[in-house]
């Protein structure tokens, strides 16, 4: 890798889409070309302030999230590093975490709820991209979501959506919006082998960087 990587930053509400729109991004980059790299995987083991009234723990606050682990990965890979980082499994029993390996790309791809929150983070961002969902589709993507991946029961995760995600899209995510580069809607659902064209622009941009 000569150059220096381009870093692109794809942030929207949970639920939105961003993580699969990202995944089409890097299909059609193609590997050799790209690092991803989910916030998902800075989780901390223990949310510091605790759980919820009714023990549904909040992971929709930045607090939970190993932010400057995070900032420093990054930075790792713009010098040229490769980074390890355990898979991080949602608290789920049934599956036993990876060592993940990031390797230094021309362009990395950095995904998260958080991405544009945390100053470390975006200030080390050279694209922002901002994935935007009609909110009855984000909750039924959370529904569908969590309870084929995660477990969740219908119960909690409708009681995570009103006290824990809807305020902090509005806290701590939509108001980063006007930050964005590009804001892509995302509110078709695509068929198996189907990619939106969004993601097509996308890459037709990146693949500049890279000529």
């Amino acid at each position: 890798m000569a150059n220096t990587p381009y870093i692109v930053g794809i942030t929207g509400g949970s639920g939105s889409g961003k993580t699969q729109f990202l995944h089409w991004v890097h299909r059609l980059l193609g590997e050799e070309h790209c690092c991803l790299v989910s916030q998902d995987n800075y989780y901390r083991d223990f949310p510091p302030h605790g759980l919820a009234e009714n023990k549904v723990i909040n992971f929709d606050e930045p607090s939970v999230i190993e932010d400057q682990a995070f900032a420093n990965d990054l930075f790792q890979l713009k010098q040229g590093n490769t980074v390890h980082r355990r898979e991080y499994t949602f608290n789920n029993p049934a599956i036993t975490p990876k060592m993940l390996e990031f390797k230094p790309a021309d362009i990395i791809l950095v995904e998260g709820i958080f991405v544009f929150h945390f100053p470390a983070v975006a200030q080390q961002l050279d694209l922002k991209v901002f994935v935007e969902t009609k909110e009855h589709l984000k909750l039924q993507r959370r529904i569908v979501r969590d309870t084929r991946e995660r477990g969740y029961p219908l119960e909690d995760i409708l009681y995570m959506y009103r006290h824990h995600v809807a305020p902090a899209y509005e806290k701590y995510i939509d108001p980063h919006k006007h930050e964005a580069d590009l804001i892509f809607p995302n509110n078709q659902e695509y068929d198996e082998g189907e990619r939106p064209t969004t993601a097509e622009v996308l890459v037709a941009y990146l693949k500049t960087k890279l000529s």
